[in-house]
């Protein structure tokens, strides 16, 4: 049986500590769990097993295993001893038996966002960022339908557009929407997406013609959004409730999360949604609680498990640059195998169709009281 591995590491300390450890999650502190993650080894978490193909009927099996450090201890210690111990827990994947290896949150987009990492291991290694890709730009197209936004009218932006993912998702929205903003931290790069986007479609693909697209360092231009789309590598939130506008749809493809649990808490005219959610085919058991509701993962997971299924056992996604070839290809791959859009979920609940629907008019009540 072909086998896969997925790395996950603690992205909220204590919630994600407690659930392999609970007493170690409800006695240490956040700073404690920082501290202490840089003498952990790699863990085992569990292995998964169900995963069966739609059109082959191939099944798979693959293993979760942990790396211990949380995302602001990745940021804190030099790079090359966090490569060290991304690279020393792809070798325990290798010591299981794992054919490819999928790299999870922020060992994915630490350094070189993976390059490192696969030439320090036997086995090949992707991020999922190319299926992320594709599933946010799905959820943000399928979220604009359910609220009434046309996409051919609509106002777009990207947070963290200049990142790996947000540039290709950028790519993608630009040819869908009437106005995009590129949000980030850097105007030169930011104004050199914008030039290279604005060349327009490859020819031959017979896609719709560019938008306008307008730069900005300045989370305000979101007011003006009707779609967002932020996939930053910032550590903490960085969307606040002040920032939205009514009726607007956000959705967060970032972990740690970009929003900002207080647009939940006091913006019940707004759709926050979660990006990046799959169903996976086959009666699938992680045998662990990683937030979601059975048979369902994160696109990046999904990705090394659809390239397990196809027997592609290769470095598919690696590096910052992210190519829409990758993305279409491993699009058809994972529908091939049954990998589908999941339904909507916010901050780790299911959003209702009667919640989407009363958003909707609660958004049309601000709008006639402004």
């Amino acid at each position: 049986m072909d086998t896969f591995a997925f790395i996950i590491h603690p992205i909220d300390p204590k919630r994600d500590v407690s659930r392999k450890y609970p007493f170690l999650g409800k006695v240490l502190t956040e700073r404690q769990i920082d501290f202490f993650s840089t003498f952990f080894p790699p863990v085992y978490i569990s292995e998964i097993t169900g995963i069966t193909s739609q059109s082959t009927g191939k099944e798979v099996k693959g293993w979760f295993i942990a790396c211990p450090y949380t995302p602001r201890r990745m940021l804190e210690l030099p790079e090359r001893i966090v490569y060290r111990k991304i690279i020393e827990t792809g070798r325990f994947a290798e010591r299981l038996g794992a054919n490819i290896l999928g790299l999870g949150a922020f060992t994915s987009v630490v350094g070189d966002a993976g390059l490192t990492i696969a030439k320090g291991l036997n086995l090949p290694v992707t991020t999922g960022d190319s299926y992320t890709v594709s599933i946010a730009v799905q959820s943000i197209r399928e979220a604009a339908r359910v609220m009434g936004i046309p996409l051919r009218d609509a106002t777009a932006a990207v947070v963290g557009a200049t990142g790996s993912i947000g540039r290709v998702c950028a790519e993608l929205l630009a040819e869908d929407v009437q106005r995009l903003f590129l949000v980030g931290r850097r105007e030169e790069n930011l104004a050199e997406l914008r030039d290279r986007l604005q060349v327009g479609p490859e020819p031959g693909r017979g896609a719709r013609a560019r938008c306008e697209m307008v730069t900005s360092t300045s989370m305000n231009v979101l007011a003006e959004a009707d779609l967002i789309l932020t996939v930053t590598s910032a550590i903490q939130d960085v969307i606040q409730p002040e920032f939205l506008r009514p009726g607007s749809v956000v959705c967060d493809v970032a972990r740690p999360r970009d929003v900002s649990a207080m647009v939940a808490a006091v913006r019940n005219d707004i759709l926050v949604i979660d990006g990046g959610m799959v169903d996976v085919p086959g009666p699938v058991d992680f045998h662990f609680n990683f937030g979601f509701p059975p048979g369902k993962a994160y696109a990046c997971m999904a990705e090394m498990i659809a390239l397990t299924l196809e027997g592609r056992f290769e470095d598919f996604t690696l590096g910052k640059d992210i190519s829409r070839q990758r993305v279409e290809e491993i699009t058809a791959i994972a529908g091939k195998h049954g990998f589908r859009l999941s339904g909507f979920r916010s901050f780790e609940r299911e959003v209702t169709e009667e919640q989407i629907e009363s958003v909707r008019k609660r958004a049309h009540q601000a709008r006639r009281r402004n």
